[in-house]
């Protein structure tokens, strides 16, 4: 590796030098007689020459160095290829999740500026109906909608080093969007510097090994792992609906491959865990799960760890601003953590990364100029989450309020600290609670109440699928109630029905000091929820349904 070369795209040449006829890349395209999985497989060596004729026609067509270029094309082959070709080079691809919904999609296609539309057909369909939001697009090349088209390039043919635009750490790499789950989605910049720092943090914190085989059901984590040396499984499972996923063909992906890791939310394990609770099934290949995107409630953590025969559950705590920031095993919340949960502590998020350093300080809604006008929190006490380290993103792209708003600047060379959007705390211990999402907290005349020191209290009744903490009314004088989203309808089918079990939630809530005050329930058929991740609940959204919304106010004595 060049060491004047800060490319991102340098882990590739080097893994294909490295391990040339190890796996790569291995993305299905069917089954096979006998009811396998078909896989087109491509070896490092053939994933790097891929890669190579990808740069050399995006080159031919146009992308030049700084171009920043939309990508709308099929996870897999083309996806990896394409940001590695435009890394290496120095263009910018701008990554955006297709299900947020049109409105916002094109939102963030005007903010970003594209020069340049990568696309599938369909992709280029839009562009062209919705002209005004795609006004700078200059350049329009068309990509195949199969996930598994090659560009036909020959074996080791254009995969040297020297063909890499050299890059600084600090130059602009790609812009990633945040999923919009209490806000608009904003585009992250992402320097190469930022995105070396992730390879060796996610390395170091979970102890992976070039040659292990990973299966990733966030489609953007698959760019990681041509740099970490791991053969990326493609799961067939749909980006924009991942809650959907079949968990019998993530199954016999994981076991057919012998599959070593994987990442994922809370919502598509747990459909994964009860598959395999029901089938007796076990997952004796894996290594390491990560699950995130929302906080993993404690009876997953149960019911995943006999499934994990020969390996842990981890769950790293970050965001697309600073990830990872904090990890936590199996193991350590089951010592303690997950207990204390379940009776109010909030969220235990682990340790905070040997590289990061994290401070909770005093909530508020104003911008932080900087760290010298913060008032830092002692540990036990509830503030805003906020943290600098080598992952820490420094700007939104083409939004300074929004920057202004979340970052602030550090002391001398101390850099720039990320404002998490978050509240919790650090306890005597240096383990880092969450307590749920700044904006949703709920003010009431008694004092604030955090959505996760209130929610997994009533998950465990046994008609609870998922329970939401909703302000009703102005901040600080907000009325605190619960949306629940029953594990079936047919238990809350007359008015009759959700007066009893309001009665039972009331109960619940008597029996902790700081949920006494709630009083009041909604009942709601299906919470809506981020399209990354499929987990995290729009809790500002059901306070919105409320308003119009019958409520049902109960005491258990009725």
């Amino acid at each position: 590796m060049l060491s004047d070369n800060a490319n991102i795209a340098h882990h590739l040449s080097r893994m294909a030098a490295q391990q040339p006829h190890t796996p790569a890349l291995k993305v299905p395209r069917g089954r096979t007689r006998g009811g396998d999985i078909d896989y087109l497989v491509l070896s490092f060596a053939e994933l790097a020459a891929e890669v190579a004729a990808w740069r050399h026609d995006l080159a031919a067509r146009g992308v030049r160095k700084g171009d920043r270029v939309l990508v709308m094309v099929r996870q897999g082959l083309p996806l990896i290829a394409a940001a590695f070709a435009l890394f290496e080079l120095g263009a910018v691809p701008v990554v955006i999740d297709p299900g947020m919904g049109l409105k916002s999609f094109l939102a963030c296609v005007a903010r970003s500026r594209p020069r340049v539309l990568l696309g599938i057909p369909l992709a280029q369909l839009i562009s062209r109906v919705f002209r005004k939001s795609f006004r700078g697009v200059a350049l329009r090349i068309r990509v195949s909608g199969s996930p598994t088209a090659r560009r036909n390039a020959q074996a080791g043919s254009e995969t040297r080093e020297s063909a890499i635009v050299r890059s600084a750490a600090a130059d602009l790499a790609a812009i990633l969007f945040t999923s919009g789950s209490t806000g608009a989605p904003k585009g992250v910049c992402y320097t190469h510097g930022m995105f070396a720092a992730q390879v060796r943090l996610i390395r170091d914190a979970y102890g992976i090994q070039p040659g292990e085989i990973d299966l990733p059901m966030l489609p953007v984590f698959a760019l990681f792992n041509p740099a970490l040396g791991l053969t990326t499984i493609v799961p067939e499972i749909d980006p924009s609906r991942p809650a959907r996923v079949d968990p019998a063909k993530i199954l016999q992906a994981i076991r057919q491959e012998n599959v070593t890791s994987s990442f994922g939310s809370p919502t598509l394990w747990r459909k994964i865990a009860a598959h395999c609770h029901h089938h007796r099934q076990t997952l004796p290949t894996m290594k390491r799960v990560l699950c995130a995107g929302a906080p993993v409630p404690p009876d997953l953590w149960e019911l995943l760890t006999p499934v994990l025969t020969g390996g842990t559950l981890h769950s790293p705590y970050g965001a697309t601003e600073a990830l990872p920031v904090s990890s936590i095993s199996a193991a350590e919340v089951q010592a303690g953590p997950a207990i204390a949960t379940q009776h109010g502590a909030g969220t235990c998020v682990g340790r905070v990364l040997a590289a990061n350093e994290v401070k909770i300080i005093a909530i508020t809604a104003d911008p932080i100029a900087a760290l010298t006008d913060v008032h830092e929190l002692p540990s036990g006490e509830i503030g805003e989450i906020v943290v600098r380290g080598p992952t820490v993103t420094q700007v939104y792209d083409a939004l300074p309020e929004a920057t202004a708003a979340a970052k602030i600047r550090g002391t001398d060379d101390d850099g720039v600290w990320h404002r998490m959007g978050d509240t919790g705390y650090l306890d005597a211990n240096g383990l880092l609670w969450y307590c749920g999402r700044k904006a949703e907290r709920v003010e009431t005349s008694n004092g604030p109440l955090y959505t996760e020191q209130v929610e997994p209290l009533f998950i465990p009744h046994a008609e609870v699928n998922r329970a939401a903490l909703i302000g009703l009314g102005e901040p600080g004088r907000q009325r605190p109630a619960l949306v629940i989203e029953p594990v079936s309808a047919d238990g809350i089918k007359t008015s009759a029905d959700c007066r009893r079990l309001a009665r039972e939630l009331r109960a619940i809530a008597l029996r902790h000091p700081h949920t006494a005050a709630i009083k009041l329930f909604y009942f709601h058929p299906r919470f809506p929820v981020d399209v990354r991740h499929n987990a995290k609940i729009h809790r500002l959204a059901l306070a919105r349904w409320a308003v119009g919304a019958v409520g049902y106010e109960s005491d258990p004595k009725r």
